[in-house]
């Protein structure tokens, strides 16, 4: 499956994305920017995590891949909040 921007979200990316904030705790989506060229590892795309801090700009977020947890270092671009 292809990654492909829709026509309206081409271009330069929105401020209010790229300085969004998280608090511990909070559930996201792990989601690749393809306007970004680097700071994603794409085979977590889609998957779902919890936010456990802080660093720097970036998060840290933690999620289940198989049955091994593991943590990624991820800027705020590359994450979607869910709601609940």
């Amino acid at each position: 499956m292809k990654h492909r921007k829709r026509i309206r979200e081409k271009g330069k990316i929105r401020l209010s994305k790229a300085f969004q904030e998280f608090r511990g705790g909070d559930r996201v989506c792990l989601v690749h920017d393809l306007s970004q060229k680097n700071g994603f590892p794409k085979q977590f795309h889609g998957l779902t995590g919890v936010i456990e801090g802080k660093r720097g700009r970036a998060y840290i977020v933690r999620f289940k891949n198989g049955k091994v947890y593991k943590k990624l270092v991820i800027r705020p671009i590359h994450l979607k909040k869910l709601r609940g």
